[in-house]
């Protein structure tokens, strides 16, 4: 690959992390200002569906920040009906273009609408997770770093265990008991894209019991020089009970990534994954690493991990 294109895309990658904390840091901001006590419930209009925002929703063990769930129609149509749960990371740009980094949200209440209406997929509760400053921290995978053998990698101080542990032991039983969730692993699933795709299969494999499925949108493999992959040699799950989805561009930062995904997809073999099964790999010819090209495909990912006929997914 050329080493002034890698320099480019790098470089690009950098800029846009910038720009995504500089933006987190006006959020916080506001944040702060606001009168409501740490859980506010506040009800926003979504184009589908019910949006449901708590602000400033509090941890133990990471930072507060807002938590978006998002209920398709059925969920108030079918009050006996149970839903499955979709975790998903950077949450401030799946709903809201107003909150979205440069405007332009990933339509994930639209594409599940049209999922369902088509019977594509049964429905399901949407938890989006909204990131802070800290976001390279929480989503670099903590215990890739530990088992690095580079001195360098090992200078990060990743933050990710501390998050998973909110996620798992703080925001997932919360949900669970305010909503009419399916709470067990085959209905629950995590989701995100590039270090929120690092994060989403970090979930899967330090808690195999508590996620049945990961969607990882143009994941970052480069961080860190690639030593999530050494990780995931040793702790990804076997096949058998766990869905992998798994995609990236060509252009942009998305040009580096085709490589290491290779390497990933040796680990998926060698651990009995099959192909369009239990796992997939998707190339985007001419994709950019960025919202406007993950709001195109967003519906890809959600119906393999939440496809009604599991074998039919369309991919």
């Amino acid at each position: 690959m050329n080493p002034l294109f890698d320099a480019f895309a790098f470089q690009f990658f950098w800029y846009r992390a910038w720009c995504e904390a500089l933006q987190r840091m006006f959020i916080a901001a506001a944040a702060q200002r606001i009168s409501g006590p740490p859980d506010y419930l506040e009800t926003r209009s979504a184009r589908f569906g019910m949006l449901r925002r708590y602000r400033e929703f509090s941890s133990d063990y990471i930072a507060s920040r807002n938590v978006d769930v998002w209920l398709p129609s059925e969920y108030h149509q079918m009050p006996g009906r149970r839903f499955p749960v979709i975790y998903m990371h950077d949450g401030q740009n799946l709903f809201d273009p107003q909150s979205s980094f440069i405007g332009v949200d990933w339509g994930v209440d639209e594409a599940m609408s049209e999922l369902i209406a088509a019977e594509r997929v049964g429905g399901a509760i949407v938890v989006g997770i909204w990131n802070t400053p800290q976001r390279s921290q929480e989503y670099m995978p903590e215990r890739a770093v530990k088992l690095s053998p580079s001195p360098l990698a090992r200078r990060r101080s990743p933050l990710s265990d501390s998050y998973l542990k909110f996620l798992v032991r703080e925001l997932k039983p919360f949900i669970d008991e305010h909503y009419r969730t399916l709470p067990d692993r085959e209905n629950t699933f995590t989701m995100g894209s590039s270090m929120g795709g690092l994060i989403s299969i970090y979930a899967l494999c330090e808690y195999p019991n508590c996620f049945a499925g990961a969607g990882c949108i143009s994941t970052h493999w480069p961080a860190s020089g690639g030593i999530v992959i050494d990780y995931l040699a040793g702790a990804l799950p076997p096949a058998g009970e766990h869905r992998l989805y798994f995609d990236h561009g060509t252009a942009t930062v998305d040009a580096l990534y085709e490589p290491y995904q290779q390497e990933v997809d040796q680990i998926l073999i060698a651990k009995g994954y099959k192909h369009g099964e239990d796992w997939v790999t998707l190339r985007f010819e001419g994709a950019e690493h960025g919202e406007r090209a993950w709001r195109k495909r967003v519906r890809i990912p959600l119906e393999f991990l939440l496809a009604t006929n599991k074998g039919d997914s369309h991919l």
